[in-house]
């Protein structure tokens, strides 16, 4: 995959992206974690790479995409996507998005609904007002200083074990966590903005719909807030296909890459086919 850079008026992003495939479309589009990077979707990127045009970036702020100004707004993530998606010549992703990254792939969806071909969330939840108490937004937006007090080495064990279940995953997260080493305030800072980033786009109040084909993954043994418990909801609510990963926790594609990657191969291939019978 060739390493690229977007220029913002923040600071400047870096990804991946490789167009050397047996398909050329559609393109996957992986987002990763709150303070995770590129690398979390490391088994997803060797699987598919060759099959399908792919791509991934270190989202604003994280990993090789700092330094960078955190003063940019939801919006903003989908709006640089859009650039550089144009720029490659994604002209019909199919969005795969980890935690965070599943909420901007939503916010996506909001602003260009008629250029997303398909949707995967991975141990993500809705971004409709609906689902979230009034209390888990009023955490959200107060989560920096509990990060900033937090001891790092205890912070880092959490983090660690408090996402994956298999000891492939937690050494990722680990790893991952690792480039903040000697930076705890900017990690803290980092968390606190994507969390206060959520939920102001929990209360803008937008409908959030998903205009295109989507499917939820969700580990079994997800026990990152409420992740469970949302995506029980959204598919009730929405009818959006779930596939739950017996042993996985919220990094499920860490924790079982093999389902993960079959669940996306099969959702991939339905997209394809539904796009081939509408052109």
């Amino acid at each position: 995959m060739k390493e690229k850079a977007f220029r913002t008026s923040c600071g400047i992003i870096r990804y991946w992206v490789s167009t050397e495939s047996e398909a050329t479309a559609p393109q996957l589009v992986f987002l990763p974690r709150l303070t995770a990077d590129h690398r979390l979707f490391g088994k997803q990127l060797a699987h598919f790479e060759g099959r399908y045009p792919v791509l991934v970036w270190d989202a604003p702020g994280h990993g090789a995409s700092r330094p960078f100004e955190l003063t940019f707004a939801p919006q903003d993530k989908a709006d640089w996507l859009e650039e550089i998606l144009r720029r490659e010549g994604f002209a019909s992703p199919v969005i795969v998005g980890q935690s965070m990254g599943g909420y901007v792939g939503q916010m996506y969806a909001q602003r260009f609904p008629h250029r997303i071909l398909g949707f995967v969330s991975i141990d993500s939840a809705p971004l409709a007002r609906s689902y979230m108490t009034a209390a888990e937004i009023w955490l959200l937006k107060r989560m920096e200083p509990v990060y900033r007090f937090y001891p790092w080495k205890l912070l880092v064990r959490t983090g660690t074990n408090g996402v994956a279940v298999s000891p492939d995953g937690r050494r990722l997260m680990r790893d991952m966590m690792a480039t903040y080493d000697g930076d705890h305030a900017y990690y803290a800072k980092l968390a606190g903005h994507g969390y206060r980033m959520l939920a102001g786009a929990v209360e803008a109040g937008l409908p959030y719909e998903i205009p295109c084909p989507a499917l939820l993954i969700c580990g079994e043994k997800d026990r990152a807030g409420s992740c469970i418990r949302y995506n029980k909801a959204w598919h009730r609510k929405t009818g959006i296909p779930i596939a739950w990963i017996p042993g996985a926790g919220h990094n499920s594609n860490t924790d079982d890459p093999d389902t993960v990657n079959r669940l996306i191969g099969d959702f991939v291939r339905t997209c394809a086919a539904e796009r081939a019978g509408n052109a």
